[in-house]
């Protein structure tokens, strides 16, 4: 479809769903960080997405994740992007496909989390019954060193503490045992680590603008007298996110396939949508 056949009827600097989205992750975060600090209430336990397993799970966490941040900087840039791209598809959709586009790209997003998570947790279960056939303490050392990001300091401190028992006593029969129950608590760390973020839906936003004006021309902070076009905006950020999601750096704690996943339910809705229009016009 061509570029006219977007243009919008009318212009809002800031469209009311895109308003109004932007309140709620604001509300909810001030009401996160106030009683947190007052009442030592932490929001982001009750509304954060869990993995399934997790006793800390509940389904409705699937929607709420959407509207829980962080940190001021990741509430700042998630908002800044959802206004910037999302205000143009707003005025173009309309306020309710609007809306269904952002759902629908979060929830996607989570579900392609949830499902790479997933075979993270199978890969350290099946790790962990390995060892557990064995125990010894040199494979001890290269599960915990191939793991331990998901350990908290507790656990971590246990770990340790097991592995410096060990050394000093080498025959003592409890401490095979031990060393498997600190294994998975280490999985029962990854489990219980929630997701929180607009992230999935805006990588959604992103990859609608990149398609529906892929020629317009942006300047980003990093280049700001290069112009770039849209698409290859686009490309380069699913290429970053590509990149780090399988290189799975410990000290990264994005979800980078939550941002794929927003991503590719973006991609699928504009092309049904667009193939919808056409067969209309048509």
């Amino acid at each position: 479809m061509s570029y006219q056949q977007y243009r919008p009827a009318q212009f809002k600097f800031l469209p009311d769903v895109v308003k109004h989205i932007m309140i709620i992750n604001g509300i909810v975060f001030l009401a996160d960080q106030l009683l947190s600090d007052k009442f030592g209430l932490n929001l982001i336990s009750h509304f954060g997405l869990y993995y399934p397993a997790s006793v800390l799970f509940k389904p409705y966490q699937f929607l709420t994740h959407l509207f829980m941040h962080g940190s001021f900087g990741h509430i700042l840039s998630n908002m800044f992007w959802l206004w910037m791209f999302g205000s143009m598809l707003e005025n173009v959709w309309g306020g309710k496909r609007f809306l269904t586009f952002y759902l629908i790209t979060g929830l996607g997003a989570a579900l392609i989390h949830t499902m790479v998570t997933g075979f993270e947790v199978h890969q350290v279960k099946d790790a962990i019954e390995v060892y557990a056939v064995n125990p010894n303490i040199d494979d001890f050392e290269l599960l915990v060193r191939k793991y331990q990001q998901y350990g908290s300091p507790e656990v971590i401190n246990n770990i340790n503490m097991i592995y410096n028992n060990w050394k000093i006593f080498p025959d003592d029969p409890g401490i095979p045992a031990q060393s498997v129950n600190a294994a998975y608590e280490l999985m029962k760390g990854k489990l219980d680590v929630p997701t929180v973020g607009a992230s999935g839906a805006v990588f959604g936003i992103l990859i609608a603008f990149g398609m529906l004006f892929p020629n317009t021309e942006m300047f980003l902070i990093f280049f700001p007298f290069f112009p770039i076009k849209a698409k290859y905006m686009v490309m380069a950020g699913i290429l970053y996110e590509l990149y780090s999601g399988f290189a799975n750096n410990p000290a990264d704690n994005v979800a980078h396939f939550a941002h794929l996943g927003g991503a590719l339910f973006g991609f699928l809705l504009v092309k049904i949508w667009n193939k919808n229009n056409r067969q209309t016009l048509y």
